[in-house]
């Protein structure tokens, strides 16, 4: 498929659905070859089929140092290149206020929220991006500008996603762009608990008037891996329907 990013291959973790699988989707659309991981490799098969051509599947769950190296290698092996690199795999465990969290909820989210990114992003600037030049997008959230209620464990590695973002921009300039999107509620799984039973209320507050879909945020990274964004680095781009701007009520 021909466009903007004809020739180019990128890389998305944690796409076998939502935000994830969109973002592949807008890549692929605009010509690139993509490859999308999951924890189950039959999952990430699944979810390329789906799209179709000019995608495919790896295992491989995005904190296994192994799997991830083996994902990178391959996509280097494979296609020649690795362009655009989506860090999108997240999680959050951690549900509760702060102080009643253990360790082991606590480590599990800063693993796949934050360390992640930093050995993907590391893996794909050594094989080719550094050499090459390339583009990163991290996925962050707009609860890394904000505190809130049962979830304060996932904001602190969003904020601190954030400003990762910002420091890889600066080290890895000017071969290689680095910046994030930060979505807000948006309908996707891992956001369920938040928008299930409350959709009409968060809707009603939204300055645009609706909740995100992960198409919203799809076009977002689309944007950002590719040329239009090739003089910003460093940036988180808020995809949030107006939702950190509030409602307006007094």
């Amino acid at each position: 498929m021909s466009g903007p990013l004809e020739g180019r291959v990128a890389l998305v973790t944690g796409a076998s659905r939502g935000i994830g699988l969109a973002a592949a989707a807008a890549l692929r659309d605009r010509g690139a070859q993509v490859v999308i991981t999951s924890r189950s490799e039959e999952r990430a098969k699944e979810a390329a089929e789906g799209l179709g051509d000019g995608v495919t599947g790896f295992g491989a769950h995005a904190t296994d140092e192994v799997a991830a190296r083996a994902c990178v290698e391959h996509v280097v092996a494979a296609y020649g290149r690795l362009d655009i690199l989506v860090n999108n795999a997240g999680t959050n465990p951690a549900h509760g206020p702060v102080i009643d969290q253990d360790h082991g909820r606590f480590a599990k989210t800063m693993d796949v929220n934050l360390w992640a990114p930093i050995l993907w992003t590391s893996l794909a600037v050594k094989a080719w991006m550094g050499e090459h030049g390339g583009a990163v997008v991290n996925t962050a959230s707009i609860g890394g500008y904000s505190v809130a209620r049962d979830v304060g464990i996932y904001h602190v590695s969003k904020a601190a996603l954030i400003h990762l973002t910002k420091q890889l921009a600066l080290e890895l300039g000017p071969t290689v762009r680095v910046n994030a999107i930060a979505p807000g509620v948006v309908r996707t799984r891992l956001a369920e608990a938040l928008w299930q039973e409350n959709e009409t209320r968060i809707a009603a507050a939204t300055p645009l008037g609706r909740i995100g879909e992960p198409e919203d945020l799809g076009e977002a990274v689309a944007f950002l891996a590719g040329d239009g964004a090739r003089w910003i680095t460093g940036e988180i781009l808020v995809v949030d329907g107006g939702q950190l701007l509030g409602d307006g009520a007094l």
